[in-house]
């Protein structure tokens, strides 16, 4: 996998809350999602990027029903277009899609917060 995003910055490129992208994450499968055990953070490639951002809008301008958004963004990410009725076919322009996302990832990757893992310090023991 060439570059992996944390859900912070993924969050913050689609202006979602991180509960939201983490609970997708958890629940569907995403394309190019690195997810080991826990306590290991997860990494999504610019392909899971994208899959989630049109999740992301699928879901909330056009609310279509999460398990259905996930399935037709799917079809959306491989080929630009997703027939989901008959006669009925949603397309996109993948490429400025790509580009809008990818400029909004940059500005997210330089203010989100690298999220810290494991147990927190403990405290210094007085008197020792």
């Amino acid at each position: 996998m060439a570059r992996g995003y944390t859900v912070a910055t993924v969050a913050l490129a689609l202006d979602t809350p991180a509960k939201w992208v983490d609970n997708i994450l958890s629940h569907y499968t995403i394309p190019r999602v690195a997810q080991s055990h826990q306590g290991v953070a997860r990494r999504v490639s610019v392909d899971g990027v994208f899959v989630l951002s049109l999740v992301a809008k699928l879901a909330g301008a056009l609310r279509v029903p999460l398990a259905r958004a996930v399935e037709g963004a799917h079809f959306l990410a491989e080929d630009g277009r997703w027939t989901f009725a008959e006669g009925m076919t949603l397309t996109i322009d993948r490429d400025a899609a790509i580009a809008a996302l990818l400029a909004r990832l940059e500005s997210a990757v330089e203010a989100a917060p690298i999220p810290r893992r494991g147990r927190p310090p403990g405290k210094a023991k007085r008197g020792a």
